[in-house]
């Protein structure tokens, strides 16, 4: 038994040794590399830059009371269109007392007036009809009775408007009928019955009542950093992708290029606007978050290859050259004169043809 164990165990070490020089071995031979065969292709090169923005309405307006008081109803919602002219809150006024006072205290002035000027030309007017009295005076004593009805009608509107912020005589002019002043969507009423609301002066912006803006007039609004903002101009073409609505692309005319910079997280950025062209058929909100691709720099119909492809030295470029693929790859260096890159294909202008193949990238084994 002894015995068989014994060989059994020198089988087993012959065994080992001699897979670890066949393992060895086969490490040591050189591994055979295979790379893709290129050929160059007839193509645009497009170099691009991405702007990251929102896009919005061209003009918002904030609809401001002209009187302050009490908001005593609400007319319109947010997502409603209006027309100019039309009411979109009422407001309730409350009168200051001292105003109040003040103006009270002028009807009853204008009352007593009237009363004495009345008396004083019905006895100009029966003195006249009894020929007393010229002609002049009488139409004298008539100019002051109706200076002083007019007076009272005067005094009795501005305490309608001091008490209730409107009078009869002008209530299509009513202060306290807020309207809106362009054609539009409403995009937010920030204020509800029975708030109090400010009216704009030169020393106070006022409560906004309403925000209204033309919804068919939307422009894209974005940053773009200073080491590209020198290659745009305005009149270039966007496209719009709208993060909302992934699978529609919009084109916009860039309009406008700030002439100041602005910095945020140490790097430097200029502001741009551009006119989106957006479709009756598409609902854009106002603030959905887009990007604007911008092309920089377009060659139509060149020789390109992959970008991949290209050795860099120094200041000279190079491709290795397939002369031969058959019993083993042979290759020729060749200089080669490049133009425009957008990243992943670079533009050949010298030193190849689409007849040429060239060396591409390794191929990996899974």
């Amino acid at each position: 038994m002894k015995k068989y164990t014994k060989f059994i165990f020198i089988g087993l070490f012959v065994f080992v040794l001699i897979w670890t020089f066949v393992f060895l071995w086969k490490k040591s031979r050189p591994v055979k590399v295979e790379y893709q065969i290129v050929t160059p292709v007839v193509g645009t090169i497009e170099k691009k830059t991405v702007a990251t923005g929102k896009v919005e309405p061209r003009d918002e307006v904030l609809i401001k009371p002209q009187i302050s008081g009490i908001v005593s109803e609400v007319c319109k919602e947010a997502g409603q269109s209006v027309k100019a002219g039309e009411v979109l809150a009422k407001v309730k006024v409350i009168p200051e007392m001292g105003t109040l006072s003040a103006a009270e205290s002028r009807v009853n002035v204008a009352q007593i007036n009237l009363r004495q000027t009345q008396k004083e030309y019905d006895r100009t007017k029966e003195l006249y009809k009894g020929k007393v009295i010229a002609s002049e005076e009488f139409e004298r004593a008539e100019t002051e009775w109706m200076r002083a009805k007019e007076e009272l009608q005067n005094a009795q509107d501005n305490l309608e408007i001091v008490r209730d912020g409107i009078a009869k005589r002008s209530s299509q002019f009513s202060n306290t009928q807020i309207r809106a002043t362009i054609t539009g969507m409403i995009l937010d009423v920030p204020i509800k019955v029975g708030n109090s609301v400010i009216q704009s002066n030169n020393f106070n912006d006022g409560t906004t009542i309403a925000t209204i803006a033309d919804m068919s007039d939307m422009i894209f609004k974005g940053k773009i950093d200073e080491t590209e903002v020198g290659r745009i101009k305005e009149g270039m073409p966007l496209t719009l992708t709208i993060g909302a609505l992934q699978d529609m692309k919009f084109n916009a005319i860039l309009e406008y290029i700030s002439p100041k910079s602005i910095e945020e997280n140490g790097a430097i950025l200029f502001e741009i606007k551009a006119a989106a062209e957006v479709p009756d058929s598409v609902f854009v909100r106002a603030g959905y978050s887009a990007n604007a691709e911008i092309i920089l720099d377009r060659c139509q119909e060149v020789l390109t290859i992959p970008e991949s492809t290209v050795e860099f030295q120094q200041d000279s470029t190079f491709v290795q050259v397939v002369t031969a693929e058959e019993p083993e790859l042979e290759l020729q260096r060749r200089y080669v004169k490049l133009g425009l890159s957008d990243g992943i294909n670079i533009q050949v202008k010298e030193g190849l043809t689409t007849s040429d193949k060239i060396r591409g990238g390794k191929i990996v084994k899974q």
